[in-house]
């Protein structure tokens, strides 16, 4: 997969992974592309070791699901991240 597809992908994902979490996540597309990239990197990369299932083609069924589940971990640990520091304040 070329790294615009990868690009569109880790949005995708992203915004996807925001509308499957409750509450409200903070940061606009910007953000969501970088959660959704970092995401879809994570997902590979746990895919590759747990399943032995890497992210290959752009329209497969197994690299979106992988993409979107690394994208929600990701938001679930930046949420958790940035509310411990805003009670902090």
């Amino acid at each position: 997969m070329g790294f615009l597809g990868f690009l569109v992908l880790g949005l995708i994902a992203g915004a996807i992974a925001k509308a499957i979490l409750p509450g409200k996540q903070s940061g606009g597309w910007v953000a969501t592309l970088v959660v959704g990239v970092i995401g879809a990197l994570l997902g590979g990369w746990l895919g590759s070791v747990l399943l032995n299932a890497p992210l290959e083609n752009f329209f497969s069924l197994r690299t979106w699901l992988l993409a979107i589940a690394g994208s929600v971990i990701v938001l679930l640990i930046y949420g958790a991240l940035t509310g411990r520091r805003g009670t902090r304040a």
